[in-house]
């Protein structure tokens, strides 16, 4: 009978094992209270090129310059993401490809994107220009993670100031905000 209760107790806590980590992988693909993703998107005037103006600091970034994101349907129905930049330190450039969903209908700028097999979590476009789609503001599932993205390395003192209003009425800490260089290196313009 001990054994039954164990077995019966092991799988109870496998099961829940499991549930916890489901939900917080789910968890992931939330947004932010009070970030509203883009609606009316049109998803092939975001693909191209995007130059990382400003970000909050993570490990997989640190130490980044001339940092880059392209967009793009890939052959199997996903977006490809390829995301590019120079490490100052090692000197050398750093470049890794994903893939990204939307979570639900394609004209709502909220997907979900993965670099590490079947790990997804939010990219949300809280805010895009919309003549051009020359910039965009773009956070994660939680507020550690905000990006202001444009179409060229520089953006108006204007953007500049938009985002950081927007962002800090959205409760990010603006104040730890990294500006991203963007410049030749090592002899070879930006790529």
């Amino acid at each position: 009978m001990v054994s039954v209760l164990s077995k019966g107790l092991g799988r109870v806590a496998r099961y829940s094992a499991v549930a916890g980590l489901l939900a917080m992988l789910s968890a992931c693909l939330g947004t932010p209270d009070g970030v509203v993703p883009v609606q009316n998107f049109e998803a092939e005037r975001y693909f191209g090129r995007w130059y990382e103006i400003a970000r909050l600091d993570h490990s997989f970034e640190r130490d980044l310059i001339n940092v880059t994101a392209e967009y793009a349907w890939g052959e199997d129905g996903a977006v490809r993401v390829f995301n590019r930049g120079y490490d100052s330190k090692d000197r050398e450039w750093s470049e890794i490809e994903g893939k990204a969903r939307f979570v639900g209908p394609e004209s709502e700028a909220h997907l979900k994107v993965s670099f590490f097999g079947p790990f997804y979590a939010s990219y949300v476009v809280f805010d895009v220009e919309r003549e051009n789609y020359g910039h965009a503001f773009v956070s994660g599932f939680n507020r550690d993670y905000l990006w202001l993205l444009a179409r060229t390395p520089t953006v108006s003192d204007a953007v500049r100031a938009e985002f950081l209003k927007s962002a800090s009425t959205l409760g990010f800490d603006i104040d730890e905000l990294i500006w991203v260089e963007h410049s030749p290196v090592d002899g070879q313009d930006r790529q």
